[in-house]
């Protein structure tokens, strides 16, 4: 593309977290008083009111408040009861924290590839289910549910347990069901990054099972059933109360971020050329949150360069599947196993949607990557 046909150049973040605070920092300010005010720093009132609300939002009857999504999938596992050396199938193509959580769980982790849209393939994942296999972690990767039915199927055709790592995906449904209900447990996080997110660290657990959220209160509190009996060997998981009240302000916000990055997201499908760019569409049955927009084109690393010389912020998520990492080798698998991960490995790239951005931001970014193509 020669100078004359570029779109003119301007800055477009990745994130824009410092906006965000700017525009709440009143009603932030006012979070850190309330907490400051109480004193009660630790499982303070406000934990409770957030897991009500959050309760409510997600329609299931419990919700349990942690200090992170990784543990919120460390200690799922736990509570849900499985064994050490029991198998748990799982995309190898999520962020390592999932594996990690199977893992340190005394878990083995077994995966299973993916689809175009990056979401676990059910037929894969019914193809490795063998006699140790105990659960089927699904990942919700970017906001976009997976294809829930066949995986619950094949759960209850062989007595499986479902965990849904909702991480990405607060706010997203199937088929009117709220993504991380579907299953025995859904795992959330609530980094500064999420679409629903905390000035740190945090994270919680939803669940329609009443033993299952007992037993999380007990793990995350040093396994204490009460101030003097401890029933459990846990350590400490529990949300800040500072955390939680921010995440009740923002909650009253969620649907407003949620419509701005889907409606980000539906103008650069529209915008981006089909025959370069391959954005995974949404379903009928379908209501994606867009926690990142990730799309899939040729020639990834070159247009990234180029993108961030025009003043556009981008990421990949993830460029190593996490069976190629280091710290797997000892899961015995090899370049080759799972293709279509590989190959997306390769190829996606995260465009900035957050709710921050105008629409002449993603007219820029989209006519930046067309341009590069022609």
């Amino acid at each position: 593309m020669t100078a004359a046909h570029e779109p003119a150049r301007r800055r477009v973040p990745y994130v824009d977290l410092p906006r965000q605070s700017a525009a709440q920092m009143a009603d932030l300010l006012a979070c850190a008083e309330r907490v400051f005010a109480r004193a009660d720093f630790i499982l303070g009132s406000a934990v409770a009111e957030l897991e009500e609300q959050l309760a409510a939002y997600l329609g299931v009857p419990y919700v349990v408040g942690l200090n992170s999504g990784t543990d919120a999938l460390i200690l799922g596992l736990r509570a849900l009861g499985l064994k050490p050396g029991d198998e748990v199938i799982t995309p190898p193509n999520a962020f390592i924290a999932c594996t990690s959580a199977i893992v340190l769980a005394g878990l083995k982790p077994v995966f299973a590839d993916v689809l175009p849209d990056q979401n676990i393939d059910p037929a894969a994942a019914a193809a490795v289910a063998g006699p140790r296999t105990r659960a089927i972690m699904v990942v919700h990767l970017t906001g976009r549910v997976a294809d829930m039915t066949p995986i619950c199927e094949l759960a209850a055709e062989k007595g499986l347990l479902v965990i849904e790592d909702a991480a990405q995906a607060i706010g997203s449904r199937y088929k009117g069901e709220a993504a991380g209900t579907l299953g025995d447990i859904g795992c959330f996080s609530a980094h500064p990054l999420k679409n629903l997110n905390a000035t740190g660290d945090a994270g919680f657990v939803a669940t329609r099972h009443s033993h299952v959220a007992e037993k999380l209160r007990v793990l995350r509190n040093i396994g204490m059933r009460d101030r003097d009996t401890v029933v459990e060997w846990s350590g400490v998981a529990r949300l800040d109360t500072l955390q939680a009240e921010i995440l009740k302000l923002r909650l009253r916000h969620l649907p407003e971020v949620i419509e701005r990055r889907r409606a980000n997201a539906d103008l650069y499908r529209r915008l981006l050329d089909p025959a370069k760019v391959f954005a995974p569409p949404c379903r009928q049955h379908e209501f994606n949150t867009f926690h990142t927009f990730v799309v899939q084109l040729d020639r990834r690393n070159e247009l990234k360069a180029h993108l961030e010389q025009q003043g556009i912020g981008t990421a990949i998520h993830y460029p190593v599947p996490i069976h190629l990492q280091p710290v797997a080798r000892e899961l015995g698998y090899k370049s080759g196993d799972f293709p279509v991960t590989e190959s997306q490995a390769g190829r996606i790239l995260t465009l900035p949607v957050h709710q921050f951005l105008s629409e002449d931001d993603i007219r820029y970014v989209a006519g930046c990557v067309n341009g590069f193509y022609q």
